[in-house]
């Protein structure tokens, strides 16, 4: 196989659907739209959606693809799949290898510990076979080094990336409440209905965005919640959102609120800053990081009750809402933008090569 260009070429295995409105996806379609700008050509390389569990089948499939590509070629490979390959199936590769990790694998809230078991072991042994691994926290890399092995000299940080914007204008006299999150037990969406329940004295909206078809148990269960608390008429899960009307209700919304039990940098809570939202979350894995302490109110996980309360106070105190607001849009300014991402990419990408 040749190659048409000076520009040498990167083939990024991505697994399932790159269309997938999440953020580790949306990261991979970012990525590979502005890599060409930071000197590599992105060749996708479709591998089944079947990870971060599977199929006997699914991994032949995987082992042909890696074969099929060039002695000696750059692949970069998205840590969902990659965590998740037996060590066996790298042996013999003439490939130089770079993963994409977003998180641990067996960091996923709500799995079994037989699952957590099995990934930490397969992700460990996959990952002291990468020539270099890209991160996109801080924290993650710390995790990687500190619990996984991973060598310092082999570690990158690749943050997320941001759009400039204009900054939120709130909506109007009953303050909307937003979170993005795709509907899943680590999001902790649970955890945000019953602290919503505690503050129905107050005047507000919630719209969760995200998938509902992702977990479907999960989905069940929020519905169920909602109707306990006889919250239908002021809770709204939107489902997905195409990125246009998303950027619309960022700009509606007052505030920014997310009960995740763990992320690895948590892009959404980049996006709120951006808009200048203020931000009640958890202070859980990569959060800690991602929002200042000046922008946001970090609660315990896990405890409806402190995250019920932070939300009183941004809801009752206008003026420290106003105050965590501009902080937070001072904060959005700085943050990375996508050809940041791309050339901290890059750099791994070249001391792999």
């Amino acid at each position: 196989m040749k190659r048409t260009s000076s520009v040498p070429d990167v083939w990024f295995a991505i697994p399932g659907d790159p269309e997938t409105l999440t953020g580790g996806y949306v990261y991979a379609r970012r990525l590979k739209d502005a890599l060409p700008a930071a000197g590599w050509t992105p060749r996708l390389l479709a591998w089944p959606g079947s990870f971060p569990k599977p199929t006997d089948d699914d991994l032949a499939r995987v082992r042909e693809s890696l074969e099929s590509l060039p002695p000696g070629a750059t692949v970069l490979i998205d840590g969902l799949a990659y965590g998740a390959l037996p060590p066996a199936l790298l042996d013999g590769v003439d490939l130089r290898i770079v993963a994409l990790v977003h998180h641990p694998l067996a960091h996923e809230s709500g799995i079994s510990p037989g699952d957590a078991q099995r990934f930490e072991a397969s992700e460990r042994a996959a990952l002291a076979k990468a020539a270099r691994v890209i991160t996109t926290s801080e924290m993650t890399a710390r995790t990687l080094k500190d619990h996984f092995g991973v060598p310092t000299e082999r570690l990158y940080v690749a943050l997320p990336g941001t759009e400039r914007t204009v900054r939120s204008r709130g909506a109007g006299e009953v303050p909307l409440l937003l979170t993005v999150g795709t509907l899943t037990h680590r999001k902790g969406h649970d955890v945000l209905i019953a602290a919503l329940a505690q503050i129905t004295d107050l005047p507000w909206t919630s719209q969760i965005v995200g998938s509902k078809n992702r977990d479907l148990v999960t989905t069940a269960a929020l519905r169920t919640l909602i109707e306990e608390h006889n919250l239908g008429r002021r809770i709204s899960l939107a489902g997905e959102m195409s990125a246009e009307a998303l950027r619309e209700v960022y700009h509606s919304a007052s505030l920014f609120a997310l009960a995740s039990r763990y992320e690895g940098y948590g892009m959404v809570f980049a996006e709120a800053l951006a808009h200048g939202l203020p931000i009640v979350a958890c202070a859980a894995g990569a959060v800690v990081d991602t929002v200042p302490s000046d922008a946001g109110i970090l609660v315990a996980p896990d405890d409806p009750v402190a995250f019920g309360q932070a939300l009183r106070r941004l809801l009752t105190d206008h003026v420290l809402r106003l105050k965590l607001a501009g902080a937070a849009w001072r904060h959005g300014q700085g943050l990375p933008q996508w050809n940041d991402t791309a050339n901290a990419v890059a750099r791994a990408l070249a001391a792999a090569a």
